[in-house]
Order: C-alpha cells, then structure tokens, then sequence
C-alpha cells in the first residue's frame, strides 16, 4: 500500500493534498492507497494543557470524507498513554513495516513515537529500507499556511464564509431533530430543534444562512444559534433552530446535516415578540438574498 499519516483533523485543503499524494502514489504503482489516522486527539492523551475534545470532524465525519475521497483503506489508530510510549522505531515497524506499506506519505510536521522524535527526516532511517516516503509541503492560500488552527480561529470567530477556501467545502455539522419548545410556529417560523454532538466544535451565537440536508436533499433556511434571551432569563441551554423556506413536513427523529453559510448578525434581545419577528424576517429576506446571490 501506498500510506497517509496523519490526524488530519477538518480533512482541509492541506490535508487532501497528502491523501490525494498517497492515492497518486499508488496508481504509479499499482497498489492499493491508504490513510492512517489517530483517535482521540493525542492532547487529550497527552494531557496537554490545551486539551482538544471538540473537533471539526469527528471520527464519523472523517471516515465518510475520506471514503469520498477514494481511498481503499483507513485504519484507525486508538491512541493511548502505551501507543504514545512507542519508541519512533517500534511504531515503524508495528504500523508501517508490519502492514506491508511500500510508501510513507505525510506532511512535512508530521511527527511520530514517543515525545514526537520520530518525523518526517529520521523515517528513512528507521524504514530499514522496507519503503519509500514522500514529504508533502505546507499547504499555503498566500503566505497564510492552511491548518486545522487557522481553521479553528475564523470558526470561533464565527467566519463561517471563509471556511470553504481552507476546507474545500462548507463547513458541516451533523445532529438529531428534536423536539423543542414549538414556540417557532406560533409566530410563523417554525423550526427544526437540532441536538448535535458535542464532539463539535461549533460556531458561536448568532443568526446564519444555512442550508439543512433531509435525506438525499438539501433545503436553505436560516439559522439561530444561541440561547433564545427573548424567551429565557436563565441562559444556560444553547440550541440550534433551523426555519426552512421551502419545506414542510414531520422530521422528529431524523438525522440532519447543518452546512454553516454565513454568519448575519450576532444573537440580541427584543423588547417583546413583534420585534423578534420582523427581525427574523428581515433575517430570512437577508438569507435568501445570500442563496440568490451565491446558488451552489
């Protein structure tokens, strides 16, 4: 097999050119490409003092992008305190040498065994000449290079916009429909209640023009994410509500996708309901003007 390592977190841009290296390699020679990844984030491990426990793409999103991206086999690292303790030798040669993998591919930081001294200059010391290995550059949209940080950053930021240049698509969010406090259709927007993973990492509060995939389809709306202040002294249960333009139906129960547009304003208190609601219609006028602008 020709191999990407990686953790490959957001399976951006730069990421994808390491994949897209490995499948490369294995059409020149006629083999089967392959990425290995790791799980959970090695700082959750590590006890870093930045911990990652919220990701861009959980384990499921990650397996389905790089499915898309036409690789034949993933494996799936279960990092531990005793996979982090492996020697760089000991993991070359348990989980490259042992796999029979004829070329290493990754990024030029890629790092590997204990304390990260293995890396992409020491492996072919330490592939006892059993394969080759390719070093793929940084990734870089001008001098900016593109890295599941900087990607971090605009999304807390709530840049939501910027997104598709570093990823290659709209950012996504996958969750459940719920039953909600049904306040939505008594003032003529009613919404889907969506309890996602906390696996996420999320956009912050705010109103965003989204677009909801039901099924195989996908249908446009606009978005709050917040803690509703208008209706809630206690601000303690953050929700997404999703008010579709042109959908009608019972979706309880359903799994749904939430792709992240642009974000429209930050989330406010209103005096009373009537200023809620031409707010949220000057929302959606300004969602729909976006969608007509920018038809994907």
């Amino acid at each position: 097999m020709a191999m990407a390592l990686g953790y490959f977190d957001g399976v951006h841009l730069g990421h994808q050119s390491v994949i897209k290296e490995a499948k490369a390699k294995a059409n020149e020679f006629g083999w089967k490409s392959a990425v290995m990844t790791f799980d959970p984030h090695p700082s959750v491990v590590l006890g870093k003092s930045e911990q990652r426990v919220t990701y861009l793409t959980p384990l499921e999103d990650k397996i389905d992008i790089i499915k898309e991206l036409g690789i034949d086999f993933l494996f799936i690292v279960h990092f531990t305190t005793e996979f982090a303790s492996l020697l760089p030798q000991e993991f070359i040669d348990q989980y490259v040498i042992a796999l029979n993998v004829g070329h290493v591919i990754a990024g030029f930081d890629f790092a590997y065994g204990r304390m990260g001294k293995g890396n992409m200059e020491t492996i072919p010391f330490h592939s006892r000449g059993q394969f080759g290995a390719t070093v793929v550059p940084k990734f870089a949209l001008g001098e900016e290079k593109v890295s599941t940080t900087l990607i971090r950053t605009e999304l807390k930021v709530g840049n939501v916009d910027r997104l598709p240049t570093l990823l290659g698509r709209f950012y996504t969010t996958t969750g459940t429909v719920e039953h909600g406090e049904k306040r939505g259709r008594t003032i003529g927007f009613p919404t889907a209640n969506i309890d996602v993973s906390e696996d996420y990492l999320l956009p912050p509060t705010g109103v965003y023009a989204v677009r909801l995939k039901i099924g195989q389809s996908w249908y446009a709306g606009v978005c709050n994410r917040g803690y509703k202040p208008t209706f809630h002294q206690e601000l303690n249960k953050q929700t997404i509500e999703v008010h579709l333009f042109d959908f009608s139906g019972d979706i309880y129960g359903q799994i749904v996708t939430v792709e992240w547009h642009l974000r429209l304003r930050s989330e406010q208190k209103f005096a009373g309901i009537q200023e809620l609601v031409t707010q949220i219609e000057q929302d959606k006028q300004n969602a729909l003007s976006y969608f007509m602008h920018n038809s994907i």
